[in-house]
């Protein structure tokens, strides 16, 4: 199964088809309660729409089950909400939320042309949107003497970026810098090969775990 696509930032775009407007907006969010609280945000920004019409995919947590919800507001049924979040699933996302306001322009649509407007929205937001991939990372820890710490640091933030690696901010003791790296399991040998190098072997990258982590596609 590929890995899931998460939002970078959230997104809006316009469509009008025979002038009813129809704005769509992405949102990141991680949490139902999050996805309530944007609808309700995008209901008092546009109260004189027609339609405020919505789908929500969010991913399984250790604590909550996946959930997949949509709402057509008063379109036909089947027409707006279901499309939508087959727009999203489509894509791969995940920890999204799609947002539709429709303006009515006047002309109705019928079924099929609120199914068509309703997808298309969605797919013109995701191609306008900075994407993510969700993948399981290794994540390795480097015990640094405080001595080392600035020269390590250098030394392992150079590797990670010319790697697609990634590095949290250091945590410091009064004696040693913690350095923690994520990292794509297959570059682990790299990065202890680097790390013996610049220390003289003093430092190794022992690896500590998984942990599922956002990356540029």
């Amino acid at each position: 199964m590929p890995d899931p696509l998460v939002l970078a930032a959230d997104v809006e775009v316009e469509l009008v088809e025979k002038r009813s407007r129809f704005l769509t907006r992405l949102h990141r969010v991680e949490e139902v309660s999050a996805a309530d609280a944007l609808i309700h945000a995008a209901r008092r920004e546009h109260p004189d729409a027609r339609h405020h019409c919505t789908a929500l995919v969010i991913g399984a947590r250790e604590e909550s089950a996946e959930v997949h919800r949509s709402n057509d507001d008063g379109e036909p049924a089947g027409t707006a909400g279901m499309p939508m979040l087959q727009g999203l699933l489509h894509a791969g996302l995940t920890d999204t939320l799609a947002i539709v306001i429709r303006y009515f322009g006047g002309v109705k649509l019928g079924a099929g042309g609120l199914v068509r407007a309703y997808t298309a929205g969605v797919e013109q937001a995701v191609a306008a949107a900075e994407l993510r991939r969700r993948t399981l990372l290794t994540v390795a820890e480097l015990e640094v003497p405080l001595a080392e710490a600035g020269v390590g640091e250098n030394a392992v933030r150079l590797w990670a970026a010319s790697h697609g690696a990634m590095v949290e901010e250091t945590q410091y003791s009064s004696r040693r810098a913690l350095l923690t790296v994520l990292l794509a399991e297959d570059l682990l040998p790299a990065l202890q090969a680097d790390a013996a190098r610049w220390s003289s072997g003093r430092v190794a990258a022992a690896p500590v775990g998984h942990r599922p982590a956002d990356v540029p596609l």
